[in-house]
């Protein structure tokens, strides 16, 4: 019998792009997504013949309810902080008289204390470095208020290994590269620092850009995603859950002034700004273009994803650096440039 899976998430960036790749490698598994409306179900169900919908949002509790208790597995893709929805996924699990699997995304903002501004744009310490496996216990003891995304990660963490629920968690770091979704295959960071910059007319750093984030191509963490997917039909073979099921994803990191100022040079050379100066913002200053910019561009996040290599996860895409063209060009048409 062919394996029931429900996502959120299916018409997002990440979601799109995992539901694409499970799809096509596997076209028998029943599939059930949540969506927003007839309208955002419409191209999925073009695209994807045999996918249900259901139609709700992430405070639907009655729709997730139901679709979470026909599920054997559950992916959940849509927005890292809503505490209900994740409440709502793991309480129906836990009444579960069979073993269901949860899958869960979260973020790599969560290695960023954010209640000290002092950090931003600061030369990350090695204290400050981490990866999932012999730092996992000082990861998810991080304090809920000073970490994005810790108040979500604790409800799923402690549901792990209960009433028949396994859960993993998968901790993207900064995601790049076209999505092969059928709603949004754009991802936010790098794209918003590149927009900000065109609007800007000058690209610029966060108290001069030394700190350093991890990087993964959305397709290479789409993969990490199908793995454990496929290990969830197994019976959990092969993957480590609960506890322990805490997946970094990452290949390589950056720091982000270099960044900005391969974005100046490059820009520049295409006409799309008349210097390739960069400009020193503090962080009141970043956070006038964008309310969280301090966090996106100024914040450090190493996380090295030694977890999902052991699982046999090997990122194959193409760099960073070598996307970032396509990435300036899309948001120059944006903006009409």
């Amino acid at each position: 019998m062919a394996p029931k899976i429900f996502a959120t998430g299916a018409t997002g960036y990440i979601g799109g792009t995992v539901l694409d790749t499970i799809i096509s490698a596997h076209p028998d598994y029943s599939i059930t997504v949540l969506v927003r409306s007839d309208e955002k179900a419409a191209p999925l169900k073009s695209a994807y013949p045999s996918i249900q919908t259901v139609i709700g949002d992430l405070d639907s509790s009655d729709v997730i309810t139901s679709a979470v208790k026909d599920a054997d597995i559950v992916l959940h893709f849509a927005d890292c902080d809503h505490v209900s929805s994740a409440t709502t996924i793991v309480s129906t699990l836990a009444a579960s008289q069979s073993p269901k699997y949860l899958i869960h995304t979260s973020g790599s903002a969560i290695l960023s204390d954010i209640s000290k501004p002092e950090l931003f744009g600061t030369e990350i310490t090695p204290d400050l470095e981490y990866n999932d496996v012999t730092t996992l216990s000082t990861i998810t003891s991080f304090p809920v208020e000073n970490h994005p995304h810790r108040n979500v990660d604790t409800i799923v963490l402690g549901a792990g290994g209960k009433n028949n629920t396994n859960v993993a968690i998968v901790c993207p770091s900064c995601i790049y590269g076209q999505g092969t979704g059928k709603g949004n295959t754009k991802s936010m960071q790098v794209p918003w620092l590149v927009e900000q910059i065109l609007k800007h007319g000058k690209a610029f750093t966060v108290n001069g850009g030394k700190n350093r984030w991890n990087n993964v191509h959305v397709q290479d963490l789409a993969k990490l995603y199908l793995m454990l997917t496929e290990a969830a039909v197994n019976g959990g073979k092969g993957a480590d859950w609960n506890k322990e099921g805490y997946y970094f994803c990452e290949n390589g990191e950056f720091v982000w002034g270099d960044l900005s100022r391969e974005i100046a040079k490059r820009a520049k050379a295409k006409g799309y700004l008349k210097t390739d100066e960069v400009d020193d913002l503090s962080n009141e200053e970043v956070t006038k273009l964008h309310p969280f910019g301090h966090v996106l561009w100024g914040s450090n996040s190493k996380g090295k994803a030694e977890r999902a290599r052991k699982l046999g996860w090997t990122p194959k895409e193409a760099s960073l650096w070598d996307t970032l063209d396509e990435t300036i060009e899309q948001e120059a048409k944006a903006l009409g440039l």
